[in-house]
């Protein structure tokens, strides 16, 4: 379901979608603690060393890769296939691909977050979700 912001001035109302694109990823994963940014040629988050998120390959089917619980796969994909993907090159691996033209910010937050979450260490992870509480 694509979701719409409207603003309105004095002459016109302008109605426009609400998605997301990379520099709204990159401000989003590295909102969380000690996400990082690697260099390179695609992007990509870490937390200590371990990627939550990054650019999947254009060969793969692009967009941006995200960890997700194996239990919890195939259950996001059905829930939003507009925007949820995967490719042959990640049958069997805990992560979905994501359109950013078709989510809306708050639903990528909660992506990476939960992304973050599982890669994070146990207690920086619990410490987060108290704060966050």
């Amino acid at each position: 379901m694509r979701r719409y912001r409207s603003t309105s001035s004095s002459r016109a109302e302008t109605i426009f979608p609400v998605v997301a694109d990379w520099d709204t990823v990159s401000e989003l994963a590295l909102s969380f603690p000690e996400a990082e940014a690697s260099g390179g040629g695609r992007r990509a988050f870490s937390v200590r060393g371990k990627g939550f998120a990054w650019e999947a390959r254009e060969r793969d089917g692009g967009g941006l890769a995200v960890r997700v619980d194996r239990e919890d796969k195939q259950l996001l994909l059905d829930a939003n296939p507009t925007a949820y993907f995967t490719s042959p090159h990640y049958n069997g691996f805990p992560a979905i691909q994501i359109r950013l033209e078709e989510i809306d910010r708050e639903e990528l937050r909660e992506r990476l977050e939960d992304a973050w979450i599982i890669q994070a260490p146990k207690k920086l992870a619990a410490a987060y979700m108290a704060d966050a509480g």
